[in-house]
């Protein structure tokens, strides 16, 4: 089904091109467009995780570096039958965290140092299996493809305003241009609501399953909703087509992309987790309530949420 959702993703991105390619430039601008949308697609499929990654400058971490993090998200792989995948520390002081990768055997989770300083063992679990519950069911195709999707489609807007001002350029002249424009932005934003809204409650549900204590992914919820639209993250407020690959939304607010936001509500996701909870016996995977109690993954900092 993921590869479905995907294939739909990448066939409205070739059509938008070359709907542009003809406002901008009539049948040679179709031409142009379906070279353009090959390669965008083909980058998309195979390097859409490396971009994501590296658009919020994500490094890897080893068990050498980290080793509580690293030992962690691998026994919660364990727990979900899957793959250890890669790890990756986002430096931003806005807690939050996302998955990436093709499939369960070439994915990354990342968090972000802000998470890991707010958050207790049980809940760092609880976001780390919700993010692992998006690899089993290979959302992360779809999502980094869609952040990929968004900016490519973004980028023809400037290239719309930069190129298009010849009299008779494009099946509409500057009328095309204009519009071409205005509603390029707006479909690369439409593009993100394809990602469902309700892969959300389903990594939640499977995320709680696999970490065994679905009120500490609530509470991580609560803290991470709190904060984060009150803590600039730079690089996703530079990209907001990237916003939807997040647990939650990492805009400020200040943008019209919140508009669009594919996030649902938090409290209604925190609601489900707490009725979830009085169903499900609490439980945590191999070895991790036995080392519970040891030693925070990173050093907290003084303040307010200390």
């Amino acid at each position: 089904m993921g590869y479905f959702r995907t294939s739909l993703l990448l066939a409205a991105l070739t059509a938008l091109f070359l709907g542009l390619g003809w406002l901008l430039g009539g049948g040679f601008g179709v031409v142009i467009a379906l070279i353009f949308a090959m390669g965008t697609n083909f980058y998309a499929w195979w390097n859409s995780d490396t971009l994501a990654l590296s658009r919020h400058n994500a490094e890897m971490i080893s068990g050498a570096n980290n080793p509580d993090l690293f030992r962690l998200v691998g026994e919660l792989a364990d727990a979900a039958g899957l793959p250890h995948p890669k790890v990756a520390v986002i430096s931003a002081d806005a807690p939050n965290a996302f998955a990436t990768g093709r499939n369960p055997d070439n994915a990354t989770v990342a968090v972000t140092t802000g998470l890991l300083a707010i958050l207790d063992r049980d809940e760092l679990a609880g976001v780390i299996a919700h993010e692992l519950a998006h690899i089993e069911q290979r959302d992360t195709l779809t999502m980094t493809i869609a952040a990929t999707v968004g900016g490519a489609i973004s980028m023809l807007a400037q290239f719309a305003l930069f190129f298009g001002g010849g009299r008779d350029r494009g099946a509409f002249g500057i009328i095309g241009v204009i519009l071409g424009a205005i509603l390029a932005p707006i479909a690369a934003m439409l593009i993100q609501m394809m990602v469902s809204r309700g892969r959300e409650y389903v990594a939640d549900r499977r995320g709680a399953e696999i970490s065994g204590a679905p009120l500490a992914l609530a509470s991580a919820l609560q803290k991470l909703s709190a904060r984060a639209g009150r803590i600039e993250m730079e690089t996703a407020e530079r990209a907001p087509a990237s916003a939807h690959l997040f647990i939650v939304n990492p805009l400020s607010g200040a943008r019209m992309d919140n508009l669009f936001s594919t996030h649902p509500n938090p409290e209604n996701r925190i609601a489900a987790l707490r009725a979830l909870a009085e169903t499900m016996p609490r439980r945590q995977p191999r070895e991790t309530a036995r080392r519970a109690g040891s030693v925070p993954l990173v050093r907290r900092r003084k303040g307010p949420w200390a």
